[in-house]
This record gives structure tokens, C-alpha cells and sequence, in this order.
């Protein structure tokens, strides 16, 4: 608040400087504009800090208008807006905009929000983080066996030959339509485990992760697909680490699709947590059953990181 004060103050003192320097001249003063606004949940207060205005116009993208000097709008959903306010005055009209990013929850960093045309795109990024990891289907997801404390950049190509699963794509739409890319291998990142006992092993394209219970396999994105985004709830699994082969995961995001859809990885538990979401990245925790022995129930998990495709 100090900070927007202060530099409302600085621009008052420009102005009038500006203006007092203009009678000096005896010239007539450029009409001149920028945005200022204070941004409190949905509503945000706009001040026209401008120079000989006559008139004034607010585009505040999402449709909506005003003709005040400093109007007060509220958004009717949150997400990334271009604000444009054109002000005409006695040396003729400019154009200043602004961006905004209005009531960003983690709905919105999923999806780019309501002004996001075409969704907002993510892949698994080769980038690993340290919170990426192959793990255990237990409470903590502790690292699995024999499999490395950290992901090293590029795991899947460097050490399996199966760099292109991190080049499959999948878009979230604000309005809850989801669909995703398979790329030119027409495959999906896998479990072992679940390609033989739904193909049969007829799917499996890629099998250089076997020594994981990891595989790509065939798979078509279906048509109209749906994801929901829960924010909170207490999700129970089914694994081989729990109490009568379940385990619950209390007070967690998830997310789930509709039909056979998934992110990241298929297998037989499709419905995953949302562990971490950021503007550029989120972090997912995805389910695999591994052994035949104990299906229908998990033993692993990989927990790894997605990025936004630019």
C-alpha cells in the first residue's frame, strides 16, 4: 500500500511539473495517461492518472466499459485481464493498458482463467525438481526401491529411452473441458502392469523403463473430455501400504477426468493429487499398480513435475 501511495505521489508531482513547465512555454500541454489501480479480491479501483483529458474510455477485458475518470469494476470470474484506457484531450487520444491478474486461485493458475481461449497447456517438464522422485504408494510417497533419492534432467530419455513422454501435451479449459496430445508416437506414458493386463502387451510401444514397471503405450485422447478440480478432500487409495489395502489422504487437491482420460500417466487409478501449483508449474502425484500379485491395488507412485507450454 506504502508503495502504490508513493508512486501515485510521483506521478501527481510529474503532472504538475509537467504543467507548470507547459504555461511557462506557453505551449499547449500533450494529453498523457496511465493506469493506477488497488486490486481487493474480484474488485479492483482504477485512477486515471492523466494529463488534459477531456474524456476518458475504460476497456476493462472482460467485455465490460466505463466512461468514468476512475471507475470501480468487479469481475464476475478471476483471471488475467488486459485493462486498456484511452483518454482524449486537447493534443488528440492515447492509449495506455495494464495487465492484471484478478483473484488468481489455483483453479485459474490450471486452467489460464476465463480470458484463456484455448485452455492452458502443460507437459512433464525434463526439468526435474527435487520434490520429483519414482516413489512408494505410502502416506509420504518415501523414494522406491532402487530408484534415485532426485530425478536428474531428462530421467526418462537419459536412462530409460523414453524421452517422449515428456513431449505429450494436456490442456484445461476454464469452463472444465480438458483434452490432450499424444504427439507422433500415438502413445502414452504407462504402467508395465496395466498394458499387459488391459492389451494383453499388445499396446506397449516403448517397454525401456520395464525394470520400473514403466512403458508408453498405445492410446487415442477421447472427443469432449471433462476433468474435475477438487480443492480439498480427504481422497482414499487403494494400496498395498494401507489397512485393509486403503490409504487416505487427508485435505489434498485432486484431480480426476472423465471416460479413460488422465494426466501424465495411465494406469489403473486415473484420479491424482495436485500437490503444488504455481503460475508456470505444478507438481502431480500420480498412482501405478506394479505388481500383479496385488491388483487392483497401488504400489508406487511417481510424484513428478508438470510446465506450462508456452
Amino acid at each position: 500500500m506504502k508503495k502504490n501511495l508513493l508512486i501515485t505521489l510521483l506521478l501527481v508531482m510529474a503532472n504538475l511539473f509537467l504543467f507548470s513547465c507547459s504555461e511557462e512555454d506557453g505551449e499547449p500541454l500533450p494529453t498523457s495517461a496511465i493506469i493506477h489501480f488497488s486490486i481487493a479480491q474480484k474488485q479492483v479501483a482504477f485512477t486515471a492518472l492523466a494529463i488534459n483529458a477531456k474524456t476518458y474510455l475504460w476497456d476493462f477485458g472482460d467485455g465490460q466499459t466505463s466512461t468514468e475518470a476512475n471507475p470501480v469494476h468487479i469481475y464476475t470470474d478471476g483471471g488475467y485481464y488486459t485493462v486498456t484506457l484511452s483518454v482524449t484531450g486537447g493534443t488528440g487520444t492515447v492509449t495506455a493498458e495494464s495487465d492484471l491478474a484478478v483473484a488468481v486461485t489455483p483453479y485459474v493458475l490450471l486452467t489460464g482463467g476465463a480470458t484463456a481461449e484455448n485452455g492452458k497447456t502443460w507437459k512433464l517438464t525434463a526439468a526435474h525438481t527435487k520434490n520429483d522422485r519414482l516413489a512408494n504408494s505410502d502416506l509420504t510417497f518415501t523414494i522406491a526401491k532402487g530408484a534415485p533419492a532426485e530425478l536428474p534432467t531428462g530421467a526418462f530419455d537419459l536412462f530409460l529411452g523414453m524421452g517422449e513422454v515428456y513431449q505429450d501435451t494436456y490442456t484445461f479449459h476454464y469452463d472444465g473441458g480438458y483434452g490432450h496430445d499424444v504427439k507422433a508416437d500415438k502413445a502414452a506414458f504407462s504402467g508395465l502392469v496395466y498394458q499387459m493386463v488391459t492389451t494383453g502387451g499388445a499396446g506397449i510401444v516403448n517397454s525401456g523403463g520395464k525394470d520400473f514397471g514403466l512403458c508408453t503405450g498405445k492410446f487415442t485422447p477421447e472427443a469432449g473430455a471433462t476433468f474435475t478440480y477438487v480443492e480439498k478432500e480427504d481422497f482414499v487409495v487403494p494400496t498395498v501400504y494401507g489397512p485393509g489395502g486403503k490409504l487416505t489422504y487427508p485435505g489434498v487437491s485432486t484431480l480426476n477426468f472423465s471416460g479413460k482420460e488422465f494426466l501424465g500417466f495411465i494406469d489403473f487409478q486415473r484420479k491424482v493429487i495436485l500437490q503444488d501449483i504455481s503460475d508456470k508449474t505444478m507438481r502431480v502425484v500420480m498412482f501405478m499398480a506394479a505388481s500383479p500379485d496385488h491388483l487392483p491395488l497401488n504400489t508406487h507412485a511417481l510424484v513428478l513435475t508438470f510446465s506450462v507450454v508456452e
